[in-house]
């Protein structure tokens, strides 16, 4: 099978990066649709995430990791980083999200977490909120002294802007070959993975500082008849006090974190979605192997 600027390429990216420099916003700009859950704050993303961008000439399966952090010891946060560096071990090629003028001590130790021989595509992004656009030349250099990249692409994940740009800089790496999945799937992931992960997301937009750390959804119902899917989930927090900041006065914060999930659900599952949450306080879960378990953290 070939494409129209030669043959079909298909292969594996993972992209990966410190907390907050934007990797679930380009993973879901790249594929078109939102597959992975994002917030202004860092360490959302808790699992790596699998979506797939089918063209005429290649197939890209990105690979959005959590990003590699070393602030807590809990069970929970070594399965995050152990899932970060699993993804790097078969993939064909890496996309370093920087964040634009930012290239510290956390970002080379994503970089040196890549394994020998594969290919690297530095992707800078947030170039949409730079002051001083001049500022972005020196940093670009900066960054080729320090590491061989096989390209170097700003980028704005926000706005698409320059993202043609990066996946003609990554399909030149995949391999050659047939397709890996079907032409019309997004992503590896289930419906109820796909459920919970935007339930959590609402608890970093909606609530606090720190609750949302605190918590896990865990999907009980999820259930199919025609169009409607009719979907029960369980908020985990891990102390009392965190039950009544969740729930909100007169349920109101409650009722706003799954109206405003649902309404992401409809628009990706195409269908109605009748969304039932309840608060369970479930002490220590981040370190409660049976519980992580149950959640897919294992």
């Amino acid at each position: 099978m070939s494409g129209q600027d030669g043959p079909m390429r298909a292969g594996y990216v993972a992209i990966v990066g410190r907390p907050n420099v934007g990797k679930s916003t380009l993973l879901n700009r790249l594929v078109g649709q939102k597959l992975s859950i994002t917030s202004r704050r860092p360490q959302t993303t808790r699992d790596s995430v699998v979506g797939i961008l089918t063209r005429p000439d290649a197939q890209f399966v990105f690979v959005d990791t959590p990003g590699v952090q070393s602030a807590h010891g809990s069970r929970l946060n070594r399965y995050m980083n152990r899932s970060a560096t699993q993804a790097l071990e078969q993939v064909d090629a890496v996309a370093l999200v920087l964040e634009a003028l930012r290239f510290g001590p956390a970002d080379r130790k994503v970089l040196a977490a890549i394994p020998d021989g594969v290919p690297v595509v530095a992707v800078v992004n947030k170039i949409d909120r730079l002051a001083d656009k001049s500022a972005l030349l020196p940093f670009l250099a900066t960054l080729a002294a320090a590491y061989p990249f096989r390209e170097i692409v700003p980028v704005s994940a926000e706005t698409g802007v320059q993202t043609e740009a990066l996946l003609g800089a990554l399909r030149a790496l995949l391999p050659e070959g047939d397709l890996i999945y079907g032409e019309d799937e997004l992503t590896d992931r289930s419906e109820r993975f796909l459920a919970a992960e935007l339930v959590r997301e609402k608890l970093f937009r909606l609530l606090g500082e720190e609750v949302p750390y605190a918590t896990a959804v865990e999907i009980e119902r999820f259930e199919q008849e025609g169009e409607l899917r009719r979907i029960s989930a369980s908020i985990l927090v891990e102390r009392s006090g965190q039950k009544p900041i969740v729930i909100g006065k007169g349920g109101e914060k409650l009722k706003a974190i799954g109206t405003q999930a649902r309404q992401d659900m409809e628009k990706l599952f195409g269908g109605k979605v009748f969304l039932e949450l309840f608060v369970k306080v479930r002490e220590g879960w981040m370190d409660n192997a049976a519980i992580l378990r149950r959640l897919g953290y294992d």
